[in-house]
């Protein structure tokens, strides 16, 4: 069995996972500017309170397991990003100290709103960041990195995060549509709809602009067998567009969401095939830095274990607080 596929395919998957629950409840923090009245923002942090932490299990998940399973790589990514990580943990203790204190305090509750907000922020901005300095490529020489400090930082990458922070806003808003009711679902309609043109724009420039730059990455998708993803995914991209566009139009409450993720899950495809076999971009294969084979089968022992009673303790925290969530009840009860 090749264990290192295996587990890059749960790293994966823990990584999406992640993007696609804990991102809807950053969104709804960086929707607070666009919703004013201070029973609306309870609304809000109400819907996302008892998900958002076990939302971040895949974060952790996600990031163990590429220091567990991936250690050469983590090595490289580490010092390569390590302002980006930072920041990205510092805005997620600062949106989780607001959870906590938001509800307790009579006098400072703006100050707690901020912290929501900004910490989100940070959290999301620093994610795409990530993403945009892997997708540039990283500088390797000898299995370590070799960059400076602020390589991270260039116009790309600051347009990935840009992008992403739109993408969680467009979660953000679909989530409301499903579990609010009134003037605050009817406004996330049209502010989904907005941030839906928005992400699709800027999944249609950085699809253009790789390849364009890179040789290998256009090497990728215009040579045959790999370039049949040339085709498929642009035409699924149409698709869920159009689908997510028409359900807001018709003004539908669950699909919104559904057709959100799915952008989402385009767009980690085509992430996927531009780089694939390479974790670290050009540089390191997931052969290469993946941990001796005994290693790799004992943690995934482990897995098929964790996994499991992951997803079940996930989906039934959904369930159980399923459904519309009403100004007289949340998390302050």
């Amino acid at each position: 069995m090749d264990y290192a596929l295996i587990w890059a395919i749960l790293v994966a998957v823990a990584v999406f996972a992640y993007v696609a629950l804990d991102g809807f409840d950053l969104g709804v923090a960086m929707l607070f500017p666009w919703f004013k009245k201070e029973a609306d923002r309870d609304i809000m942090m109400n819907s996302v309170a008892p998900v958002w932490d076990g939302n971040e299990t895949w974060l952790v998940l996600g990031g163990g397991g590429l220091l567990a399973v991936f250690p050469l790589a983590y090595s490289v990514l580490m010092p390569a990003l390590y302002m980006p990580v930072i920041a990205m943990l510092l805005g997620l203790i600062f949106r989780g100290v607001a959870f906590e204190y938001r509800f307790k305090t009579r006098t400072n509750k703006h100050w707690w709103d901020l912290s929501f907000i900004v910490g989100s922020l940070v959290a999301a901005l620093s994610q795409g960041i990530m993403l945009g300095a892997m997708l540039q490529g990283i500088k390797v020489v000898d299995r370590a990195y070799a960059g400076g400090w602020f390589d991270w930082l260039t116009w790309f990458s600051v347009f990935c995060g840009i992008a992403v922070v739109i993408g969680y806003l467009l979660l953000g808003a679909t989530w409301l549509v499903m579990k609010a009711e009134g003037e605050l679902q009817r406004r996330s309609y049209g502010l989904a709809f907005k941030f839906a043109l928005g992400l699709v724009a800027c999944i249609t420039f950085v699809s253009l602009y790789l390849p364009w730059r890179d040789s290998a990455i256009a090497e990728r998708w215009f040579s045959f067998p790999a370039s049949i993803w040339l085709w498929v995914l642009p035409v699924v991209l149409a698709v869920v567009t159009i689908g997510l566009l028409r359900s807001l139009k018709q003004r539908q409450q669950g699909r919104p969401y559904l057709w959100s993720l799915g952008l989402f899950l385009v767009s980690f495809l085509g992430f996927a095939v531009s780089i694939f076999p390479y974790l670290v971009p050009r540089a390191i294969t997931i052969w290469q830095a993946a941990a001796p084979d005994n290693s790799l089968k004992f943690l995934l022992v482990g897995a098929v274990f964790l996994l499991p009673i992951i997803f079940a303790y996930t989906g039934y925290t959904y369930w159980v607080f399923r459904g519309k969530v009403k100004a007289d009840a949340g998390y302050h009860d």
